[in-house]
């Protein structure tokens, strides 16, 4: 009597171990994507809060002279975010320089939960704090990904210019 269940593939027999069944931690069955998952509007003291977010990461980014500073609303859009802050520096440093004084003022502020990748080469900072996604870009990587074109926004070097 063989102990191990065996399976013909392409390049041979490949041996299978027997597993145990588990027992599924939630007995419930998942959602499916027509009904209404329950997704509540938020709270007049939610919407506050994300108010000062947006407040809190404009003002830094004004103060750091980040360039062609976009705001899109995406509340009721999409349900990653209540709103995305597209930004441009310079050079690698002035956007590594911007992406870390924004965490220090998020931290400050209590927002320290703010997750960063990108860091290393500052080509393009992303930092998810949650209800607000701020993309730092040096000038050439922002116009190459057109972030902006996604979510069908003009942005001043975005747009053809006429002339007169």
């Amino acid at each position: 009597m063989q102990d191990r269940l065996t399976r013909s593939s392409f390049c041979g027999r490949v041996p299978l171990a027997r597993t145990k069944r588990s027992t599924p931690l939630n007995n419930q069955p998942a959602p499916r994507a027509q009904e209404d998952v329950g997704h509540a509007e938020p709270s007049q003291e939610d919407q506050g809060r994300i108010s000062a977010l947006e407040d809190l990461i404009l003002a830094r980014l004004d103060d750091d002279k980040a360039q062609d500073v976009v705001f899109i609303d995406l509340k009721g859009k999409s349900a990653m975010a209540d709103g995305l802050i597209v930004a441009s520096g310079r050079s690698h440093r002035h956007v590594g320089a911007i992406a870390d004084h924004l965490l220090r003022a998020l931290k400050e502020h209590g927002y320290g939960k703010a997750r960063v990748e990108g860091m290393p080469n500052c080509d393009w900072v992303l930092i998810d704090t949650g209800d607000v996604i701020v993309h730092l870009f040096r000038p050439e990587v922002r116009s190459f990904y057109n972030i902006e074109k996604i979510w069908s926004v003009d942005s001043p070097h975005t747009t053809p210019s006429t002339p007169n």
